[in-house]
């Protein structure tokens, strides 16, 4: 129980993120919303790791940075694809993968929920898929899901699923290091990107302020997501992690009037059924 509830809390967390970022990158470039986001993560996770102390294995260090990696591309594509398109449509597909990639690699694993779980499972598998049908906004006109959308989509929801499977291997009993080496190699990669870009400024003004919302909250995020697949099966934690397009839905509804639609209701509907299954199977 434990487990997912820390699960919900990140899903929270990185709802809240998702939304900040996405409007940010509506108003600048994508780049310029993770050069503000990571950095803010980075001070903050490293600063934690060293209170929290612990260990630094090699295992923390590697999967820590493979993280990172995976971490930097998604997030980088999630606030290019946010930025281009309807921030309800974008966030659910991506979760579909998000947690698909992680519930194929605990399976092969040799992971195996129980029956109620495993239903649990499927049917949130099958309610981010609905929230994201049908899918409308009040300004789908210049923020289509187009051809570049959809890629960007599908590439930040494989990177970020593999940021779970990368967090979910790193030693349990290397404190928050996993995260702070992952957050090292992200800014790294950012940086990087947005040197190459010609992209390397700070943004300021309302675009600057939800970037460092963002931050924050991926931060807390992060920190109840690492907590989540230290006490849960990696499929498991993973899908109520990924069920955070609710909350991002939710805030695009109430502060972006973006219409939603019954089957979009019926989605939300199902994910609460489908936490229910998963916490009591």
């Amino acid at each position: 129980m434990t487990g997912a509830l820390l699960a919900l809390l990140s899903a929270a967390g990185f709802g809240v993120s998702d939304f900040a970022g996405g409007l940010a990158a509506r108003r600048v470039p994508a780049l310029r919303v993770v050069l503000v986001s990571y950095p803010v993560a980075l001070v903050l996770l490293g600063t934690l790791a060293i209170i929290v102390g612990g260990p630094i294995p090699l295992g923390a260090i590697g999967w820590g940075l493979a993280s990172g990696v995976a971490l930097g591309l998604g997030g980088w594509w999630f606030y290019a694809a946010l930025g281009a398109g309807p921030i309800s449509v974008v966030s659910p597909v991506s979760a579909v993968l998000t947690a698909g990639v992680p519930v194929l690699v605990g399976l092969l694993l040799g992971e195996r929920p129980g029956f109620v779980a495993a239903g649990g499972i499927a049917l949130a598998l099958v309610a981010v898929a609905l929230v994201s049908r049908g899918a409308t906004d009040e300004d789908t006109r210049p923020h289509r899901f187009t051809r570049k959308v959809a890629w960007l989509t599908v590439g930040a929801g494989v990177t970020f699923g593999l940021d779970f499977v990368f967090i979910h291997a790193a030693p349990a009993d290397s404190g928050l290091w996993p995260l702070a080496f992952a957050r090292v190699a992200a800014a790294v990669l950012v940086f990087s990107a947005a040197a190459g870009a010609g992209e390397l400024r700070l943004t300021t003004g309302v675009p600057l302020r939800l970037a460092l919302l963002a931050g924050l909250s991926d931060t807390a995020a992060n920190i109840a997501m690492l907590l989540a697949l230290r006490g849960s099966d990696l499929s498991l934690a993973s899908v109520l992690i990924s069920l955070f397009p609710a909350v991002t839905v939710v805030l695009a509804i109430v502060v972006l009037r973006e219409r939603v639609q019954r089957l979009q209701v019926v989605g939300m509907l199902a994910a609460g059924v489908a936490v229910v299954m998963i916490t009591a199977g």
